[in-house]
């Protein structure tokens, strides 16, 4: 038998657990309406959300993406009704004050809350994130410094190119085929490891679209024989 693995309990918030949620159809709410909140509705938008932003003032993206129907934009200051049906929300506005408020409410009714540049009114972190399509890296200091964990997406955005979400693409594209037309299950996990493994993405960052055909093409046929 092998070594069972030792694993060490954290004492709380030592660590955070990392996930990547679909927030598609959600509603996450916003209190505030400057440019941290736009940059939250932003990213919320992208990510299927429903958005509501509340806020007395607001950016003008904001009312724009509120008038072409992309989030809701509520004119007030935050209250407790906002909260109905929240999925999650983001404490924005410019006062410590109104974030800590807007945190309390949200522990109260189980709601998961960040407020922004305060770890400790938190109940998630949001990552510095290199994304090229289907393809995230996250990074996250756990809040100790946001400023590191942007110097390290800026160097990973240098080496993770745009080619690997093509790459991922080609591969969750060939994957179902695959999978539909290759029964047998230990056949097709090595055909997928033939294609991951192979030159393919050295290919693509070459501009050589017609070798990358040929080659998936030969990846598939090799492992079927």
């Amino acid at each position: 038998m092998g070594a069972k693995t030792q694993v060490k309990k954290c004492t709380p918030q030592e660590h955070l657990f990392p996930v990547f949620l679909n927030l598609r159809d959600r509603l996450c709410v916003i209190a505030g309406g400057g440019k941290v909140a736009q940059r939250k509705a932003e990213t919320l938008i992208r990510c299927g959300a429903k958005v509501k932003v509340v806020s007395p003032r607001a950016e003008q993206q904001v009312m724009q993406w509120a008038s072409d129907g992309l989030l809701t934009y509520c004119k007030k200051k935050f209250a407790e009704n906002d909260l109905v049906s929240a999925f999650m929300v983001f404490a924005a506005t410019d006062s410590g004050k109104e974030n800590k408020r807007v945190f309390d409410i949200c522990r109260q009714k189980g709601i998961l809350v960040n407020a922004v540049d305060e770890p400790d009114f938190c109940d998630f972190l949001v990552p510095s994130v290199v994304r090229r399509k289907s393809l995230a890296i996250a990074i996250s200091t756990e809040g100790k410094s946001p400023l590191f964990a942007k110097k390290i997406r800026q160097e990973l955005e240098a080496v993770i190119t745009e080619e690997y979400g093509e790459f991922l693409d080609i591969l969750g594209e060939k994957r179902r085929q695959i999978k539909e037309s290759v029964p047998d299950r230990t056949q097709r996990s090595r055909i997928f490891e033939a294609l991951v493994y192979s030159d393919l993405l050295e290919l693509l960052k070459e501009g050589k679209q017609e070798k990358v055909k040929k080659r998936i093409e030969q990846c598939i046929s090799s492992l079927q024989d």
